[in-house]
């Protein structure tokens, strides 16, 4: 039997735990993982927040920049951890709002650990048809412009 020698062997194996790791880490560091998507005349926004005190999910828009905040308490401290990977604390994610939404009228559920977010469109910002008159007599409808 042929044995083959890679002395980066363990190098490479230390830096892929290492890299896997920092991956693992920086999903669970990642708080409120979200969905946004266009539906007709409104925007949804889907923001995963399991385990969530659903009293501590506050939702708030000032200016442009809408703001979801929620709190995720610690188990009790009394107990042997054998996994203890999900994050406690305040968590929060911040969105600048972009021209062409109406703020007044947002609405919010929460369900089953998602909060649910429906942005409308503003009228203005909706898209429409403009009406063209047709003038009959003298005058000529011309396709160039000078």
């Amino acid at each position: 039997m042929v044995t083959r020698y890679d002395p980066f062997r363990d190098f490479d194996r230390l830096a892929e735990r290492l890299f896997t790791a920092a991956a693992d880490a920086g999903q669970t560091m990642r708080a409120l993982p979200m969905d946004l998507y266009r539906s007709g005349d409104h925007y949804v926004l889907h923001c995963d927040l399991p385990g969530v005190d659903p009293g501590s999910v506050e939702v708030g828009v000032d200016g442009r920049v809408l703001t979801i905040r929620a709190q995720r308490s610690p188990r009790a401290e009394d107990v042997e951890w054998l996994a203890n990977e999900r994050p406690t604390g305040t968590f929060a994610r911040q969105l600048t709002l972009g021209n062409g939404l109406n703020l007044d009228n947002i609405q919010a559920t929460y369900a089953d650990g998602v909060l649910t977010l429906t942005l409308p469109v503003a009228e203005e910002a909706k898209p429409r048809r403009i009406t063209i008159t047709h003038e009959t007599g003298s005058q000529a409808i011309s396709g160039a412009s000078r």
